[in-house]
């Protein structure tokens, strides 16, 4: 597998030739090319095996480049983030590869917001590794290590924000079954969920790093989760990512509550107390909007990537944000993807309703999603396609800001098509009120690619 580079940072399997993987050299170019320019950076890691040794290396190199380091060791990719505000910081580097299996790890790079990478920074770090331009210090020059726990002042953090209902969590005395796919999830959410004042079923609790089922929280990985929230009438199921960023619920009967609706739900009770613009990306349920729309505030879109959601909620003023992936960036506690807050939002939320999870979610309008791809014969094949779509679709309401999308007013549906950034590849996702529409339009474009390749 290739090393993946990009403006957040670096990805790549543990194992393998300089090139091909995440090596050791490759940690230390990225770090040091990281560290140019700044004195004071957080480190935190998920339970993947390699974590450790990740660690080790990312923090003695940036010794060797004159950084204080603030260790905050086992810590969540929300909890990283908001350490590097809190300690003032200059940037932050987590070691996590998210929902990839436990052979990959990466370095995700923050600024100094404890927000990702802009653009222009990003492609900063990537010119400094690949010219090798170190400022590696003189031995009475070299920085330091400390050491800190930010968990409890992240769930601190969470209890205090004023929409998070503490009294009406405790007394609706929820059982939730509780998945952290034995990483750092397993640390961190068993304790906010007894704060709160929630009974909580964990399994695959131990971050042991060796990950009970695929790490992805997709329905077809949460079988297990399911049949034990129905084996133990719990109110709630929960299951986040390695690196608890993304957050997907189950409902009491077993059902997925949806990826999707996760946002959805969550804006919904933010909408219901703060008034604002939400946004999410271009390629979320058009669910969020409908939401947005029926509490009187203005939806936006953006490009795909934490990045550019959170640069167009900070643009917007946005209330709530976030990604159709289980993502939900609340403002108020940072610009971030955090499934803490969105775990003690969408319990007040339940709390408020009096109602099951599954009562809760048929409140919210209903779409369907069709995923499909198209394979390319060449890199120049794409841009034959997205020409040929815009065509076809032009007196349709077309965007391109991130691939082209076609949105459909006339009966809620829309199409985006995007290129993969690691496989020769176009994304075709289509939402429908009506699932077999959805399918119908997704099988209309890939007839129209059929024809071009």
């Amino acid at each position: 597998m290739t090393l993946i580079k990009s403006i957040s940072g670096i990805r790549g399997t543990i194992g393998g030739a300089v090139g091909d993987a995440l090596t050791p050299l490759d940690i230390v170019k990225f770090t040091a090319a990281f560290a140019r320019g700044r004195k004071r950076v957080v480190v935190g890691r998920d339970a993947r095996i390699s974590g450790p040794m990740v660690d080790g290396i990312v923090c003695n190199t940036l010794v060797a480049c004159g950084v204080e380091v603030i260790n905050i060791g086992m810590a969540t990719t929300p909890t990283t983030e908001l350490a590097v505000t809190g300690e003032k910081a200059d940037g932050g580097i987590i070691i996590t590869a998210s929902h990839n299996p436990t052979q990959w790890n990466a370095l995700k790079l923050l600024g100094s917001n404890g927000e990702f990478l802009t653009d222009a920074q990003g492609k900063e770090v990537l010119a400094a590794a690949a010219k090798e331009d170190f400022d590696f210090k003189e031995v009475l020059e070299l920085g330091s290590i400390s050491y800190k726990d930010y968990t409890q002042i992240h769930i601190d953090a969470v209890k205090a924000d004023s929409l998070v209902d503490l009294a009406a969590i405790k007394a609706a005395h929820f059982k939730v079954v509780l998945d952290p796919v034995n990483s750092v999830g397993g640390v961190v959410m068993p304790r906010l969920l007894e704060q709160l004042g929630v009974e909580c079923i964990t399994i695959n609790g131990e971050p042991t790093g060796h990950f009970a089922h695929n790490p992805e929280p997709l329905p077809a990985n949460l079988v297990g989760l399911s049949q034990t929230v129905v084996a133990n009438n719990a109110d709630l199921g929960i299951s986040v990512d390695p690196d608890v960023d993304r957050l997907a619920l189950i409902c009491e009967n077993g059902e997925p509550f949806g990826e999707e609706y996760t946002l959805v739900a969550v804006a919904d009770y933010v909408l219901e107390s703060k008034k604002g613009p939400t946004v999410s990306n271009i390629s979320s349920s058009r669910a969020l909007r409908d939401v947005t729309e029926a509490h009187g505030c203005t939806y936006y879109f953006s490009a795909v990537g934490e990045v550019n959601v959170t640069t167009k909620m900070h643009e917007v003023g946005a209330v709530i944000g976030g990604e159709g992936n289980g993502g939900v960036i609340y403002p108020a506690l940072h610009h971030g993807r955090d499934a803490l807050i969105g775990v003690a939002l969408f319990l007040s939320h339940l709390a408020h309703k009096k109602m099951t999870a599954s009562a809760l979610r048929a409140t919210l309008p209903d779409y369907y999603i069709s995923k499909n791809r198209i394979d390319l014969p060449n890199a120049a094949a794409a841009d034959k396609v997205f020409a040929a779509v815009k065509k076809k679709y032009a007196h349709e309401k077309l965007t391109t800001i991130d691939g082209v999308r076609v949105d459909f007013e006339a009966d809620k549906s829309w199409v985006i098509l995007r290129k993969s950034n690691t496989e020769p590849i176009i994304r075709v996702y289509a939402e429908a009120p009506v699932e077999v529409v959805s399918q119908a339009i997704a099988e209309e474009i890939l007839d129209i690619a059929n024809e071009i390749l």
